[in-house]
């Protein structure tokens, strides 16, 4: 019999990472009736762990001269005013969106200073394991490095080129050596790039820096960064609370993943967050990026499971990963959202740059 090499649970076999099954119950998110296509019904749970799931190098191929050939439309909104060096007050969180998955979240500390966490930071112009092909930038991050006040943690949520980009580390461990949250069996590649100092968590496990909790959370998605290595990784999302100040606000970063009962589980288990940082791109074609990606429709109920008081939305009109249209996650969320009968600006897509002072 073949040993196992990492710790047999719900979502890994011994060999690789995997998906739970979806339980036999699981319905999918109630979507408005005619927009954006609903994904096919047939159920994949039973079958979840049994399948490594990854890139097929056909595809891959594929996606890479899309990149090469394909010239989408860059008809893009202006950036939004903000401020990334922004104070919160004590009861507060300022959230800043700096483009993509990369967020930069600022607390006031008790004894005077701030905390700056930043969430899978990527300022490379691709997201790509070479700097002259792959996905390239529809914009520029609203803020580079550069503009930002010292980072004194970061998390990553897995290890897809979108969300650990090496250089973006590298440059931080230069200039701040920044403590890194990230899933279990990352840490080898963040500390490639220079920085020592790697908490690597299972799904559930949580770690304490200072007064600051950050729990890993599940997600239903998949890992890898070759031809070889799928599953070989974890991933997952991020719940930040503290403890011992309930006065302050607390932020579910949810990384990448597709709609399922993990939402229900989250709030169960840690309460409902006061911020909800949530996916909406990167959904279409529908057939292929359903077990992966959100599509706005099933952010909202994401947003609703969670009972999170204000909802944010990522992951989208950044870099060219799909086919959907720039504009059309946000122009979705929005419609949903009053379809859903949301209060207006409860769940919304932020203006790039855009810096927002939430309070409990």
């Amino acid at each position: 019999m073949k040993q196992a090499t990492l710790p047999l649970s719900d979502h890994c076999n011994g060999e690789i990472f995997i998906n739970p099954p979806l339980p036999e119950d699981w319905e999918e998110a109630p979507r408005p009736p005619s927009w954006p296509d609903a994904p096919h019904t047939g159920r994949s749970g039973v079958k979840a762990g049994r399948r490594r799931r990854g890139i097929r190098p056909l595809v891959f191929l594929r996606w890479i001269l899309s990149t090469i050939f394909e010239k989408p439309s860059h008809n893009l909104e202006p950036d939004v005013a903000g401020n990334p060096h922004c104070v919160p007050g004590q009861g507060e969180v300022a959230v800043t969106f700096i483009g993509h998955s990369t967020f930069l979240l600022r607390y006031s500390l008790p004894g005077g200073g701030t905390l700056s966490v930043l969430t899978d930071p990527i300022f490379s112009d691709r997201c790509s394991p070479a700097s002259f092909i792959g996905p390239k930038r529809f914009r520029p991050p609203a803020y580079q490095l550069a503009d930002l006040p010292p980072i004194d943690v970061v998390l990553v949520s897995h290890c897809h080129y979108d969300h650990l980009d090496l250089p973006s580390l590298r440059a931080l461990a230069r200039r701040d050596n920044p403590v890194v949250v990230t899933t279990a069996r990352t840490g080898d590649l963040i500390r490639k790039a220079g920085l020592l100092r790697v908490s690597e968590l299972d799904w559930w496990r949580s770690v304490r820096i200072g007064d600051l909790e950050i729990v890993c959370t599940p997600a239903r998605h998949f890992t890898q960064r070759g031809l070889t290595d799928a599953g070989k990784r974890l991933w997952g999302g991020f719940f930040l609370r503290f403890p011992k100040s309930p006065e302050r606000p607390s932020v579910f970063f949810a990384g990448d993943t597709a709609h399922g009962p993990h939402w229900r589980e989250i709030r169960t288990r840690l309460g409902a967050p006061d911020v909800a940082l949530l996916p909406i791109g990167a959904y279409a074609p529908r057939p292929m990026l359903r077990k992966v990606h959100t599509d706005p429709v099933e952010a909202v109920e994401a947003f609703r499971q969670l009972q999170a008081r204000q909802g944010i939305a990522m992951h989208f009109g950044t870099f060219p990963l799909s086919q959907e249209p720039l504009g059309e996650p946000e122009r979705c969320l929005r419609e949903t959202a009053d379809w859903a009968g949301l209060a207006p600006g409860v769940f919304e897509a932020p203006g790039f740059g855009e810096t927002r002072l939430i309070s409990r």
